[in-house]
């Protein structure tokens, strides 16, 4: 496997170059820094983009300009093991007695990976627990909603509860037929009239379980719910619409936007942001830059097309402005700065 991606440590010092072939003995060692997943390329044609193959000067510009890519949530493959196990049977057995325990476990698991490395980032890339929509959907929405939540400020208990509630928040589906949740089209106005009552009967599930709190019933109950009044299921205006929900709603478009789906191709990271960044009329503006604030878009070493025809390398990321990365071209050996050199404001990453 060629790793599509450079590998840099804490410090920003390059430890594996991009286009190198993995090795099982570099494997092992980045397993033991926590790197629980990385890019690989599919067949790229031979150019300018490995490593190998530029000239002293551009590798001296991309080392000089490397800076690290905030710290991001990674789950390790028994941890991934854990969870997906916990989260099917929660969506499974609704009505357990061991329910809420299991939901307790989970969430624990990804708070604690959320902790660990100190954690204010997110790629879902590296995220998958499993190959079920629904299962590795609600890992994704709790885990970025934890991250979302620690960069607006929220307290580790709110954080924690955040992720339970984006873990709980499509539990609901569980009373929707199958032939509506599994269909594998476009469903009817009649049958999108009883999907939208997902996210009540989610809220009445947790009705019955006393150990849950009532701000995560209504993150459960409030995820669809827009800012300019027109969610469902209640339709309630802004001042009515919890925190919790209102991260929630972000997190959860933004992953149905890019995950595949049978019936759907997923739409890019960057043109999901895109539409993402649109909705200022539905989503929490706050809520919105703090969510911006942690994905990442561009990594740090994975080589992107510019609009002027280059092809270049990520160095730096920008966190204010994520579709604006700094960048050297790979034949030209320049720094492109997307977003504070006035001179690149035409040139867009494709």
């Amino acid at each position: 496997m060629e790793i599509d991606q450079t590998i840099v440590d804490h410090t920003g010092r390059k430890l594996i170059c991009r286009g190198t072939i993995l090795d099982e003995y570099m494997i092992a060692s980045m397993l033991k820094m926590g790197i629980m997943g990385v890019y690989i390329g599919e067949g790229q044609d031979e150019d300018t983009t490995s490593d190998e193959n530029l000239s002293p000067a551009i590798r001296e510009t991309i080392e000089k300009n490397t800076v690290a890519d905030q710290a991001r949530v990674q789950l390790s493959e028994s941890v991934k093991q854990r969870v997906s196990e916990g989260i099917r049977y929660l969506y499974n057995n609704a009505e357990s007695e061991d329910f809420t325990q299991t939901t307790n476990s989970i969430a624990n698991n990804l708070m604690n990976a959320v902790l660990e490395n100190d954690s204010i980032a997110v790629d879902i890339d590296t995220l998958k627990v499993s190959d079920e929509y629904t299962f590795k959907h609600s890992v994704d929405v709790a885990t970025m909603a934890m991250v979302v939540a620690r960069k607006h400020g929220f307290s580790d208990q709110e954080i924690y509860e955040i992720g339970v509630s984006g873990l709980l928040h499509d539990v609901g589906k569980s009373r929707i037929p199958n032939e509506i949740l599994n269909k594998p089209g476009r469903l009817t106005e009649e049958e999108f009239s009883i999907m939208k009552q997902h996210s009540l009967y989610g809220y009445r599930i947790l009705q019955d379980k006393p150990d849950i709190s009532n701000e995560i019933r209504l993150g459960v109950l409030q995820h669809h719910e827009k800012i300019n009044g027109n969610g469902y299921p209640l339709s309630v205006p802004k001042e009515q619409i919890c925190s919790y929900a209102r991260i929630l709603s972000i997190v959860d478009i933004y992953d149905a936007l890019v995950t595949e789906r049978p019936y759907k191709k997923g739409f890019s990271k960057r043109d999901a942001v895109e539409m993402i960044m649109a909705m200022t009329d539905e989503l929490d503006i706050s809520y919105m830059r703090s969510f911006l604030n942690s994905v990442i878009l561009y990594p740090v070493g994975s080589t992107v097309q510019l609009s002027n025809g280059e092809n270049a390398r990520v160095v730096a990321g920008n966190p204010e402005s994520i579709l604006r990365p700094k960048v050297v071209g790979l034949k030209t050996g320049k720094l492109y700065d997307l977003l504070g050199d006035l001179s690149c404001a035409s040139i867009v990453i494709l």
